[in-house]
């Protein structure tokens, strides 16, 4: 009803600025060497020879250096009747596009869970594997126990 217009800056210039810049060349970025940097280590890090085998904390940072940022959340345990799974409720605060109010959404996920995580608690859950046909998501830890 009341809806703003966004502006563009393209069409706060000039029409005679605008078709200037169509005409010129077009800018390429320059490719900079992408080199990754060694991490300097010392002797004390470094494993005693060539078949010595990197310890659990190291392999651990490895793979977690190639796998990225994955999405945490946090949400509420709202059931925990399976064998090693619970079904975690995620709540988020959404603004009503016409009534500029905010309403809660909730969102319920099926966590694999080893920590034994009960009804009430509040979990941090991580993105993971596809478990099951439902399942993918992991509990890794449990924020707040539930008041019993």
């Amino acid at each position: 009803m009341f809806r703003r217009k966004k502006r563009d800056e393209a069409t706060d210039a000039a029409p005679e600025q605008i078709e200037a810049a169509s005409h010129e060349a077009p800018v390429e970025p320059v490719a900079e060497a992408s080199a990754p940097a060694e991490p300097t280590t010392t002797a004390s890090e470094k494993p005693a020879g060539p078949g010595a085998a990197a310890t659990g904390d190291e392999s651990k940072a490895a793979t977690s250096k190639r796998r990225g940022n994955r999405v945490q959340k946090v949400g509420t345990v709202s059931s925990d009747k399976m064998q090693k799974t619970v079904v975690v409720r995620v709540d988020r605060l959404v603004l009503h596009p016409k009534y500029r109010r905010y309403v809660r959404r909730t969102s319920k996920f099926m966590a694999h869970d080893d920590l034994g995580a009960t009804t009430g608690d509040r979990v941090r859950i991580v993105e993971t594997r596809p478990l099951s046909a439902k399942k993918r998501w992991r509990v890794v830890e449990i924020v707040q126990k539930a008041a019993k």
